[in-house]
């Protein structure tokens, strides 16, 4: 049965992109209220946001096989709105450990979401014969955006946390049936392997340098995600909207970075693109380690969302793009590792945060985005193919 909008192929895709994120958008802005309320530190809170990414790593190792059997419209239909509800039992946690617990199944479904997204992105480019994996991912980052600034403007209103992602599940509900009610999954790519896909998608050599390139940008982003709310209300004392558009900000300057950044990748090579906006990114951690401000604070938090623009994104074309393996292999070894960093890492960050100061939860991905320069001439220039079944 189809229903919603219809929608040209690669605005469906980026339909399923804001969606996904608008879930994910609706707890980081909360998490200062959710601390408050458990009365733990940053180092506790971090430990049960852990639950997510354990839940993630294993749905990006398992979860391609039983994806497909189930059948990609079916799957992503069903998973979204699960996600929502995931997201609202979460906020009923009374401590860390509940926290972790809840949170494990809403990773098992971002796992799955993340494999069929990124890999229907990667085959409509292909079917379509131009880049769209960076608007994607801006569309998700606009999705987070939009969800960041109604969380924030529902925490200044005092509302807690438990109604307001209850009342996020039926507005999610609607936005799938309206966005991805016609869904139709796009043809596989040409000259991929066609060997059956492992449970467990091992990381190659080339896949770990690839995990080299995304590293700072996949941490500097979950730590933008889970801790700038928290960092703003700790460093500033700042009010409940401003700690949650701290958040907002990165998204936004993100999403705007990815929606035109396919023309400058094209002209430029990702190599080129991926080198300035690690840079950037670099550029605003170190002001958000150093800012004496809450609105300096903002500066370095809008370049960040730049500087983590393009990275990831880049990085999953050019593993979808190898020939050694099936591409579902491929974009599933290496989300589950850069993915393993975006969820794992940041809230690990919490244990930083609670001992050295809320700041070193930033100052420590400076090194790590010496490292992505080293390795970014990975993401090379290598052309679309235009051929379709």
């Amino acid at each position: 049965m189809r229903f919603g909008i219809k929608l040209p192929p690669q605005q469906r895709v980026y339909g399923g992109f804001f969606i996904y994120s608008f879930c994910m958008g609706s707890l980081p802005p909360r998490l200062p209220d959710i601390q408050h309320a458990m009365g733990i530190e940053e180092g506790a809170l971090g430990l049960g946001l852990i639950g997510a990414a354990l839940g993630t790593l294993i749905s990006l190792s398992f979860a391609g096989p039983v994806l497909e059997k189930v059948g990609y419209r079916r799957a992503i239909l069903t998973l979204i709105p699960l996600l929502a509800v995931g997201y609202a039992l979460s906020v009923f946690a009374t401590g860390p450990l509940a926290f972790f617990l809840l949170l494990v199944p809403v990773g098992l479904v971002i796992g799955g979401i993340e494999i069929i997204l990124n890999l229907e992105a990667d085959r409509t480019e292909h079917m379509i014969g131009r880049r769209i994996m960076n608007r994607s991912h801006a569309f998700w980052s606009f999705g987070f955006f939009s969800a960041g600034i109604i969380s924030a403007v529902i925490a200044q209103t005092g509302l807690s946390p438990q109604l307001h992602l209850i009342g996020m599940i039926p507005v999610v509900i609607v936005g799938v049936a309206l966005l991805l009610g016609r869904f139709t999954p796009a043809p596989h790519r040409t000259g991929t392997s066609t060997d059956e896909v492992p449970r467990f998608a091992a990381p190659t050599l080339a896949i770990m340098v690839l995990v080299a390139v995304t590293l700072s940008a996949m941490i500097m982003e979950g730590a933008g995600i889970d801790w700038s709310a928290i960092y703003m209300k700790t460093e500033f004392s700042v009010s409940p909207f401003l700690a949650g558009f701290a958040v907002a900000l990165g998204a936004f300057t993100q999403a705007v970075t990815r929606f035109f950044a396919d023309p400058f990748v094209e002209r430029y090579s990702p190599t080129m693109v991926s080198r300035f906006l690690l840079s950037i990114l670099g550029i605003g951690a170190l002001i958000v380690f150093f800012s004496p401000a809450d609105w300096l604070s903002l500066v370095g938090f809008g370049l960040m969302g730049v500087g983590t623009s393009v990275i990831f994104p880049l990085a999953m074309s050019a593993a979808a793009q190898r020939t050694d393996r099936p591409a579902a292999t491929n974009v599933a070894s290496l989300a589950q590792i850069s993915f393993v960093a975006f969820l794992l890492g940041p809230p690990l960050l919490g244990y930083v945060a609670e001992h050295f100061g809320i700041r070193w939860s930033f100052g420590i991905g400076i090194p790590l985005v010496i490292l992505s320069l080293v390795f970014a001439g990975a993401l090379g220039a290598k052309p679309i193919r235009h051929e379709v079944d």
